[in-house]
């Protein structure tokens, strides 16, 4: 099975807020992960695996080192080109669902095709909204607000929202993070799902054991250095 995501001697620095030495946040990276597999990213706080995240989905840039996505080397991407990729290849879930508190649950999840990169329009968008909302068992909940819905449902509506325009690339930073055990285990057991039903690449940031267990592979990010578990 072919590399879908490549990190070659990537390292990530940050300037000191003193103004002195750089901080490094990690130097040397070396990855590679195929299509379609599941990947955990475990480590202390601080460890720079939010960085990792933002650096393999083109939310920033490496210090030096080169990350490739499908064939495509992100380094020299301009800033539309990056955005495109943002919104084609790559799905983002995060702690923290940002759903858009004044639309209704099927208006979030139509939001990333709204952006101009995609085909998708009209009836068809709202067709697919609805149709990711059923998949996550939101079905009942499309003309909701965010705030007349619980915690675990408002995450799966951001797991909808990342899927509405078919990437091949799922960056989870910590998705059950904000929630209690029995809706974090719902949340891993529909990522992993969709994972295997959509031959997604899956990288998911965790500081559980047990959804570590549950990824292809897994891999520590500690001291600025990644390796496997």
């Amino acid at each position: 099975m072919e590399n879908f995501v490549e990190l070659d001697k990537v390292t990530k620095t940050y300037p000191s807020p003193e103004g002195s030495k750089e901080v490094e946040v990690f130097g040397g990276i070396n990855l590679e992960l195929a299509a379609g597999s599941s990947t955990a990213i475990v480590g202390p706080s601080g460890s720079g695996k939010s960085t990792l995240l933002n650096l393999i989905g083109a939310l920033d840039k490496p210090t030096s080192g080169e990350v490739r996505v499908d064939g495509q080397s992100l380094a020299g991407m301009s800033s539309e080109e990056a955005a495109l990729f943002r919104n084609q290849t790559v799905g983002f879930v995060f702690q923290s669902h940002h759903l858009l508190p004044s639309c209704t649950v099927l208006e979030n999840v139509m939001v990333p095709a709204l952006a101009g990169h995609g085909d998708l329009t009209g009836k068809a968008l709202q067709t697919r909204a609805q149709e990711l909302l059923e998949e996550v068992g939101l079905g009942h909940r499309t003309g909701h607000k965010p705030g007349e819905i619980s915690g675990g449902e408002r995450q799966r509506v951001a797991v909808a929202r990342a899927l509405i325009n078919e990437p091949s690339l799922l960056l989870a930073d910590e998705p059950t993070g904000a929630l209690d055990k029995k809706n974090s285990e719902k949340l891993v057991d529909l990522i992993v799902r969709l994972n295997e039903s959509r031959i997604l690449t899956l990288i998911l940031v965790t500081h559980s054991q047990e959804t570590t267990k549950r990824m292809d592979t897994g891999f520590l990010l500690d001291e600025g250095e990644l390796k496997q578990l």
